[in-house]
């Protein structure tokens, strides 16, 4: 890699959302935690499947900065969406983890995530890179490991944090960013309103919403390859 160059580690949850991305691009190496692929143009890039969740997301990123050299790191796939704005393809300007606090006599009270649950209230976002110009409408994404799929719960999210999707993956890469000190963006589609028919929605809008994020992070990797 020459002097200078972005190295990005790209993370997705499932296999069609990682596929989604330069569909066949790449080579898988010898070994790994989880499914790889190294391609080698515009930019270096990795391509790594991490499964569902926080813990393997966080896993997916740490391994991508400690042993694949990532200087930046993108989470690509799909969300819910849970505040009215317009758009299916988004830049996600902040993160939040929504299952992050305190659980008190059936109340719950959000904090920053890492830091101590106890006391008064306080929770900042972990904020994303510059968008560089991608044209995306900005949305906060709150994630946790919990599939959202209750208008009440929805409601009270984009309430109480301020946020337009929910998933499962986008807060626990930009934690393991913000530690390393390395730049993050994630690109969300929505496949489903985090509501009663979100499991039979997911289901049949993955595959589209998986595209439209790929094809969106492409763009990306560009705008950066170019600057």
């Amino acid at each position: 890699m020459a002097a200078g160059m972005t190295r990005i580690g790209i993370i997705a949850a499932l296999p069609e959302e990682a596929d989604a991305f330069r569909p066949g691009a790449g080579k898988r190496p010898a070994s790994a935690p989880f499914f790889l692929r190294r391609i080698s143009d515009p930019l270096p890039q990795r391509v790594a499947v991490c499964g569902i969740g926080k813990v393997n997301a966080a896993s997916a990123a740490t391994w991508l900065i400690a042993r694949e050299q990532c200087d930046t790191l993108f989470i690509i796939g799909s969300a819910g969406k849970i505040a009215p704005l317009d758009g299916t393809v988004f830049w996600a300007e902040s993160a939040i983890q929504h299952d992050y606090g305190a659980e008190n006599d059936g109340a719950f009270t959000h904090y920053s995530a890492g830091t101590w649950p106890i006391g008064p209230a306080s929770i900042l976002p972990f904020l994303a890179m510059a968008d560089p110009g991608m044209g995306l409408p900005h949305a906060r994404v709150a994630s946790g490991d919990a599939f959202i799929a209750s208008p009440k719960r929805a409601r009270f999210l984009a309430e109480d944090l301020s946020a337009h999707l929910v998933d499962m993956e986008t807060a626990a890469v930009a934690q393991v960013a913000a530690s390393f000190g390395v730049p993050w963006a994630a690109i969300r589609a929505v496949s489903d309103g985090a509501n009663n028919d979100s499991e039979g929605d997911f289901q049949a809008n993955l595959r589209r919403a998986a595209a439209e994020a790929g094809q969106a992070a492409e763009r990306l990797v560009a705008m950066l390859d170019a600057a």
